[in-house]
């Protein structure tokens, strides 16, 4: 019989589980505490830990917008006032046709944008129609704006550990 894993040691078995996502099931928790052999309360609870202490910082779906139709995908940037930056961005970022939205250092003098806001589409006619939306928000403090469209799919992946972590 094995000696039971420290806490530490589950942390890693834990990530390592989870780090390709969850099972499709309907208990997917229960999955890998049966692949771990632990209670399912253990994993939950050391799950529960490392989102508290920022070990973990967010558990969630990221679906292949591509495979749902959704092959427009622009980013838009914006040039704001920098006092106001912060303010106009959870504004922004509030907007249900935003996906995510940051604030970013400037460039200057070639690159003045400091607010970026991700939108996709069917097609490029419904991402610039959602950026005109975003545009009516900003008003007048967007002095400047453009939109970089996705050429290809990039691999989305947070830390990974190997299997000897």
């Amino acid at each position: 019989m094995n000696a039971p894993l420290s806490s530490a040691e589950l942390d890693h078995a834990l990530v390592r589980a989870l780090q390709d996502g969850l099972p499709l099931v309907a208990r997917p928790y229960h999955a890998v505490a049966e692949r771990l052999a632990v209670p399912a309360e253990l994993v939950l609870a050391r799950v529960r830990a490392m989102l508290a202490r920022g070990a973990i910082r967010r558990i969630g779906a990221v679906p292949n917008h591509y495979r749902l139709g959704w092959v427009a995908n622009g980013m838009s940037v914006w040039d704001v006032d920098d006092d106001a930056v912060d303010a106009l961005g959870a504004q922004v970022g509030a907007l249900s046709i935003v996906s995510h939205c940051y604030r970013r250092p400037r460039r200057l003098p070639a690159w003045p944008y400091n607010l970026f806001a991700m939108v996709h589409g069917h097609d490029r006619a419904e991402v610039e129609a959602k950026v005109a939306e975003i545009a009516r928000v900003l008003g007048p403090a967007a002095r400047a704006h453009d939109v970089l469209y996705s050429t290809r799919i990039l691999k989305k992946t947070g830390l990974r550990f190997g299997a000897a972590a």
